[in-house]
């Protein structure tokens, strides 16, 4: 799973990396303009963004994210506690709201939170799509009961094409939320890995439901509809 931070207090911004690097992939950026470009890519299972930043503010980067039906959960992280600017944040599309100072249990636990109410994570850290189940903590896969073995990127791949299961996802969304912006492969490669993915759910026949959208991406959904 993937979180951007943004965030201008960098001493704040590394302490967040260090609580939830072992649990997630992250990006960050320390001023507005840098983090509403990341966030319009639309390829993070959450946002944990900051309201006062340079360039622009954090309220201005949801405004303009939901305009564009980018619909990530946001954590707004802010030392702003007045219950007029909470009112504001969660009226404007904001989906939960966490006051500095914070301890580190809490964080982890809202964005538990949010991640489940958006259905990326279940209750027991489990995702489904028809009869394949990913056990996100172990990253263990079962496919009408039985185990599969996935490379470490297969799994990533499986996973966001699961939650974003019925919704095209572009091969730029696919590369820059598997590889990363820094990666030195090319675009290339995601079709390489969705081959190999196919290959390894052709014998549950589910190979089929990673269609192409030609010219785009691809979508995960049952070939019958």
């Amino acid at each position: 799973m993937r979180i951007l931070i943004v965030e201008d207090n960098v001493d704040l911004l590394e302490s967040m990396k260090k609580i939830l690097q072992n649990d997630f992939e992250i990006d960050t950026a320390t001023d507005g303009e840098e983090g509403l470009f990341l966030g319009m890519q639309n390829i993070y299972d959450i946002i944990l963004l900051d309201v006062m930043l340079p360039e622009i503010n954090g309220f201005e980067i949801l405004k303009r994210l939901r305009k564009e039906q980018i619909m990530t959960p946001i954590l707004f992280v802010t030392a702003k506690d007045a219950l007029e600017d909470r009112v504001t944040g969660l009226e404007m599309g904001g989906d939960d709201y966490l006051v500095k100072p914070f301890q580190a249990p809490e964080l982890i636990a809202r964005i538990r939170a949010l991640l489940r109410r958006s259905g990326n994570l279940t209750i027991n850290h489990t995702i489904r799509y028809k009869g394949i189940e990913l056990f996100g903590k172990e990253q263990e896969i079962k496919i009408d009961g039985h185990p599969l073995r996935l490379t470490a990127t297969q799994y990533e791949l499986l996973e966001y094409l699961i939650q974003n299961s019925g919704k095209i996802v572009t091969r730029e969304q696919i590369y820059d939320r598997i590889w990363g912006y820094e990666s030195d492969t090319t675009i290339a490669i995601v079709e390489v890995y969705i081959h190999h993915l196919r290959k390894k759910l052709e014998s549950y026949s589910y190979h089929k439901d990673i269609q192409n959208v030609r010219g785009i991406g691809y979508i995960l959904q049952d070939p019958k509809e």
